[in-house]
């Protein structure tokens, strides 16, 4: 607009038009009191933006409150602009001041950077504006993968997979027997295989095998994972170590983990797990050695359904093997169903599932 003034008055200085000199000298007129408009609308403007969480789980609300604060001429031409909104939302003119509160929902997880809000300051006529940004920095908000329910498709366990059930006290180190061999110095009474100290064999005490190994190992293999398949199963991860942490505990293996991680009903060191779930990406492999002396259930959760069952999990001995893949898998019966994925048993051999 100021260009087309300042063409139109040297037209008429070049070409002795005294017609277009209104012209010209009106645009310039109107092109100096936008100016002022925005300069003064935007004098001591500001926007601030509190955020309530830095986390939070997909799907649920992350809200903001939000502080607006016109200039001389109030909110009159402000439009606030703010990542949480969507889309810029015109200020309401009547107002010096406004305070909202908004809130955003993150549909996958990972973490998110919310630029800074900014208020956008144009004059009546749409000739001139500005924009203002808030003084403080970028927001970063990590989303945190859902955690949803187990559902049963058939008769299992007490804890709906037929995985759990264990209710074993919590912090019991050693719980199952293992064989006989000399006490050691120090040895609890309860202990000691008294029967055998009574036919002459000498004080001799129980060995246990470690609780841990008798929970339920929830692995997670991501690679081959792409985009929400890979979200899937991880949302399925997460909500079966969960699950079965609170029937009697598990433990979790994540990529690049040597030994799983325990779980028990109180989910003692879950909060860093979550957050490892949440920025895992699809280049890592789990150590699928520690699936080898399990005694307890085995569920290996992949990202891709694979052609045939994975070699580890057809090697393990542990007494009940479990698959788990996104969407289902062709000829096998499924015992269970979380996250957009299925959990099949391959303890047995595969059963055709009925037409």
């Amino acid at each position: 607009m100021l260009g087309l003034g300042v063409a139109l008055l040297g037209a008429a200085v070049l070409f002795d038009a005294e017609s277009l000199y209104v012209p010209g000298i009106a645009l310039l007129v109107l092109v100096l009191l936008a100016a002022a408009w925005v300069l003064a609308s935007s004098a001591g403007a500001r926007v601030q933006r509190r955020i309530d969480a830095r986390r939070v789980m997909e799907e649920e609300p992350l809200h903001a409150q939000l502080e607006v604060r016109g200039g001389l001429l109030g909110l009159i031409g402000i439009t606030l602009d703010e990542p949480l909104l969507g889309e810029p939302r015109r200020l309401p003119a009547a107002r010096h001041d406004e305070r909202l509160r908004v809130s955003a929902r993150f549909s996958r997880r990972g973490r998110r950077e919310l630029a800074p809000s900014a208020l956008m300051i144009g004059d009546p006529l749409g000739l001139l504006a500005v924009r203002r940004e808030a003084d403080q920095p970028a927001a970063s908000v990590l989303v945190l993968p859902r955690i949803e329910p187990v559902k049963m498709t058939r008769s299992s366990g007490g804890d709906g997979t037929g995985l759990g059930g264990r209710h074993s006290a919590a912090g019991a180190a050693e719980v199952e027997l293992d064989g006989l061999r000399p006490a050691q110095p120090g040895a609890p009474a309860t202990r000691i295989h008294w029967p055998a100290l009574a036919r002459g064999h000498g004080l001799v005490e129980r060995r246990l095998l470690p609780e841990a190994d008798a929970r339920p190992l929830v692995v997670l293999d991501p690679r081959g994972g792409d985009g929400e398949l890979l979200d899937q199963a991880v949302r399925a991860t997460a909500s079966l170590a969960v699950h079965l942490a609170r029937h009697g505990g598990c433990g979790l293996l994540l990529p690049g983990d040597r030994r799983p991680t325990p779980l028990d009903g109180d989910l003692h060191g879950w909060t860093a797990l979550h957050v490892r779930l949440a920025l895992l990406g699809d280049d890592g492999a789990p150590a699928l050695g520690a699936l080898n002396g399990r005694r307890g259930p085995v569920v290996l959760v992949v990202a891709q359904a694979p052609e045939r069952v994975p070699r580890a999990l057809i090697a393990s001995s542990a007494p009940r093997r479990v698959l788990v893949v996104p969407g289902a898998m062709a000829g096998r019966r499924a015992m269970f169903t979380v996250a957009g994925c299925t959990g099949h048993d391959l303890t047995r051999s595969p059963v055709r599932e009925a037409a």
